[in-house]
C-alpha cells in the first residue's frame, strides 16, 4: 500500500485535508486552532482480489484448477476467498470430484472456512440428488475448523425434503437438540412443507401444534404454506379460514398470500373475483406486486384472451409496475401457442427496449414458436441471439430447427446449427438421423446408411 505524504503536514496552521481535496496554498488564510483529539484516519479501501475476479469471469470451470496452479507458480498465496471462489464455480458445474479434491486440501492445510460455503455445497449436492454427500458434508463441517449452526441444519432439512426424504428430515429434526440446535420457525416450516407435499395434512397440523407448544412463533411463510395447500386442492373456504386465523394473531398476509388465493379463484373459473382480491388487498394495507398481476395474466393467457392480457399489461405500467421476464414470458408463450410468433417476437424486442433481459426460456419459446409456424429462418435468427447471450437451447429445440432447415434444403444453416451443438457437446440423436435419411433417400438405402453411421459412431 502506498503512503501519501501531505506537503503541508508540518505546517502548524494548515488544516489536514484528504488527498482528493488538496488545493494549492492560498496567499491569505484565516488562522484556526488545530482540532483537539486524535487525527481522523483516512478510510482504508480494500484492494481488489485479482485471482477471485478472474475465476468469476471464467466460462469453462475446468480451467479453474489450472489457473490455481498457474497463480501459485507466480508466487501468489491463495487463501479462503480463492478456494471458495473455485469451489462455487465447480459446484455450479457439478464437478464434484474436483470439489472433493479442494475440500481435502483445505482440510489438510487447516484453512478456516465460513459456514456459507458448506451451505452452498449442501444445496448443490441436493440439486444433483447427491443426498448422501450432503449429509456427509453436514457431519464433517466441524472438521474444517468451522462452527456448525442452525443455518446449515435448516439447509440440510430442506435438501432432504426436496429430494423426497421426509422420513430422514423428520429424524434429523427430532435429533436437533442432541446436535445442539433448537428448531426455529424455518425448521418447522420445512417439515410442514414436506408433509403437505405428501398430502399428510394431519402430520402438518401436528407440527403446527408442536410449534405453538414450543413457543415458536409461526410466520407468514407458515400460514402461506398451509393456505397454499388448500388452494392447490381447490378448498378456497378453508384457505380463507386460515387467513382469518393469521390476521387474528396479528400476522399480516403478504402479496404471496393473496397470490395463492387469486390462483385458487382463477382455477375455479372465478377470474373477476380474483381480480377483486388484488384490488382489495391494497385497501387492507398490502400493496400488489408483480406476482399478483402475473396470476391474472397467466389465467387470461390460458383461456386465449390475448387482447385482455395486453390490456392488463398496460394497466400494470400505468400503475408504475415494471413487468419482469416472467410476465413477458407468459405473454410470449401464449402468443406462440396461438401460432402468432411474429407478434411474440415484437414483445421480445419491446421487453429488451424497456430494459428487461430475456432468459433462456424466452429464447426457447421463440425458437420453438417459429419452428411450429414453419418459419425456420427467423427461428435461426433467434437461436443466434440466444447463443450470443450465453444461453444453451434444449436438445428438442436444436433438433426441431435442424430438421426444419433440412426440410427447406438450407443445408448450410443446418450444418451451422449442428456445429453449435457439437461445440456444446450436444449430440443429434441417431433416431432423428434415421428419420431424416429415410425421408431423404427412401427405401432401404437410407437404413443401410444409418447402420453405417451407427457402426462408425
Amino acid at each position: 500500500m502506498y503512503i501519501f505524504h501531505d506537503p503541508f503536514k508540518n505546517k502548524s496552521n494548515h488544516k489536514m485535508r484528504p488527498l482528493f481535496q488538496l488545493k494549492p496554498p492560498q496567499r491569505y488564510r484565516t488562522l484556526r486552532s488545530r482540532p483537539k483529539g486524535p487525527p481522523k484516519r483516512t478510510p482504508k479501501f480494500r484492494r481488489p482480489l485479482p485471482f477471485v475476479a478472474v475465476i468469476k469471469e471464467l466460462e469453462n470451470p475446468n480451467d479453474a484448477l489450472n489457473l490455481l496452479q498457474e497463480y501459485q507458480q507466480r508466487g501468489y498465496k491463495h487463501d479462503y476467498p480463492s478456494y471458495s471462489a473455485i469451489i462455487y464455480k465447480l459446484a455450479r458445474a457439478q464437478k464434484f470430484e474436483a470439489v472433493d479434491t479442494l475440500l481435502y486440501y483445505i482440510q489438510r492445510n487447516d484453512i478456516r472456512c465460513r459456514e456459507s460455503l458448506f451451505d452452498a455445497l449442501i444445496q448443490h449436492y441436493g440439486k444433483a440428488q447427491l443426498v448422501e454427500k450432503a449429509i456427509d458434508l453436514f457431519h464433517r463441517i466441524p472438521s474444517f475448523s468451522c462452527e456448525r449452526t442452525r443455518q446449515s441444519f435448516n439447509t440440510l432439512l430442506n435438501v432432504l425434503v426436496d429430494n423426497n426424504r421426509l422420513a430422514d428430515a423428520k429424524n434429523f429434526f427430532n435429533r436437533s437438540s442432541k446436535m445442539g440446535f433448537r428448531p426455529n420457525s424455518i425448521s418447522f416450516n420445512i417439515i410442514i412443507k414436506g408433509c403437505l407435499e405428501k398430502g399428510e395434512l394431519n402430520e402438518a397440523c401436528k407440527m403446527f401444534d408442536e410449534m405453538l407448544q414450543k413457543e415458536v412463533q409461526p410466520t407468514v411463510v407458515t400460514y402461506n404454506t398451509l393456505i397454499g395447500f388448500f388452494c392447490r386442492n381447490g378448498e378456497f373456504d378453508k384457505a380463507m379460514d386460515f387467513l382469518e386465523i393469521m390476521t387474528q394473531k396479528k400476522i399480516w398476509p403478504n402479496a404471496v398470500t393473496y397470490a395463492l388465493l387469486m390462483g385458487c379463484l382463477c382455477a375455479l373459473g372465478k377470474y373477476k373475483e380474483a381480480k377483486k382480491v388484488m384490488f382489495d388487498m391494497e385497501y387492507r394495507g398490502c400493496k400488489p406486486r408483480i406476482i399478483n398481476f402475473g396470476i391474472l395474466i397467466n389465467d387470461l393467457g390460458k383461456r386465449g384472451k390475448i387482447d385482455e392480457t395486453k390490456s392488463l399489461l398496460l394497466e400494470m405500467k400505468k400503475r408504475r409496475f415494471k413487468p419482469d421476464v416472467v410476465v413477458y414470458n407468459m405473454l410470449i408463450n401464449y402468443l406462440c401457442k396461438e401460432n402468432k410468433p411474429a407478434e411474440a417476437y415484437k414483445v421480445l424486442v419491446k421487453m429488451q427496449v424497456e430494459g428487461c433481459e430475456p432468459n433462456a426460456a424466452t429464447y426457447r419459446m421463440m425458437v420453438d414458436g417459429f419452428c411450429r409456424a414453419g418459419n425456420f429462418e427467423n427461428g435461426l435468427r433467434v437461436l443466434n441471439a440466444m447463443l450470443n447471450s450465453k444461453h444453451v437451447p434444449r436438445l428438442e429445440t436444436f433438433c426441431c430447427l435442424v430438421e426444419g432447415l433440412l426440410d427447406c434444403r438450407k443445408m448450410h444453416d443446418a450444418c451451422f446449427v449442428l456445429g453449435e451443438m457439437e461445440k456444446r457437446k450436444v449430440r443429434f440423436p441417431l433416431e432423428n438421423w434415421e428419420a431424416l435419411i429415410m425421408d431423404s433417400c427412401g427405401g432401404t438405402a437410407g437404413v443401410n446408411l444409418v447402420n453405417e453411421l451407427i457402426d462408425s459412431h
